[in-house]
């Protein structure tokens, strides 16, 4: 999941780097709910690793 994230990263850098707004911002939008789920979903992970 994390190579999701950071693929729609990339993507998103390279089109707000060419001028496309609409793809850039969509691309952003991807990228950070993917971030989001993955960072949950590792802080989970770690806590019931500990618990």
């Amino acid at each position: 999941m994390l190579r999701w994230a950071a693929t729609f990263l990339v993507i998103a850098l390279i089109a707000a780097i060419l001028g496309f707004g609409g793809l850039a911002g969509t691309a952003t939008n991807i990228a950070y709910i993917l971030f989001v789920v993955f960072l949950l979903l590792s802080l989970v992970a770690f806590i019931r690793r500990n618990a």
